[in-house]
């Protein structure tokens, strides 16, 4: 039941619930900083998210040189599924400038990964 209650307690955070919509709509591995692009959030706030989300059990990361990479955990768990499904149902008008953002930071991948790091001037110069 505890970890129930942990995923519950992570996705009580604004952010923390846009992280998994980006990860479940993507369906693919995210790299931190372009997290940090799309949603307009300081490298900081979105490493201690990812933190919170991936001590619940909801994320996995994977390391690749300088790069942290994120996806879901097991979709096949049936609870997660769920609440995959339930964040997958928001209403697309409340997320539909991260999800733009999103897409023109996935565009600047080169074969797949990211390579360049933050983007967002205003976040580069405080990082």
């Amino acid at each position: 039941m505890e970890n129930h209650v942990e995923m519950f307690k992570a996705l009580s955070d604004k952010t923390r619930i846009r992280i998994m919509r980006l990860l479940i709509d993507s369906g693919t591995e995210i790299c931190g900083c372009e997290f940090v692009d799309s949603l307009e959030e300081s490298q900081y706030n979105i490493s201690r998210h990812m933190k919170v989300l991936k001590h619940a059990g909801l994320i996995k990361e994977r390391k690749e040189g300088r790069w942290v990479y994120y996806s879901v955990t097991d979709r096949k768990d049936s609870f997660k599924k769920m609440l995959y499904k339930l964040i997958g149902c928001i209403p697309e008008d409340i997320v539909k400038n991260d999800q733009k953002r999103f897409k023109k930071r996935l565009d600047i991948r080169v074969k797949g990964k990211c390579l360049l790091g933050i983007q967002n001037k205003r976040f580069a110069k405080t990082q």
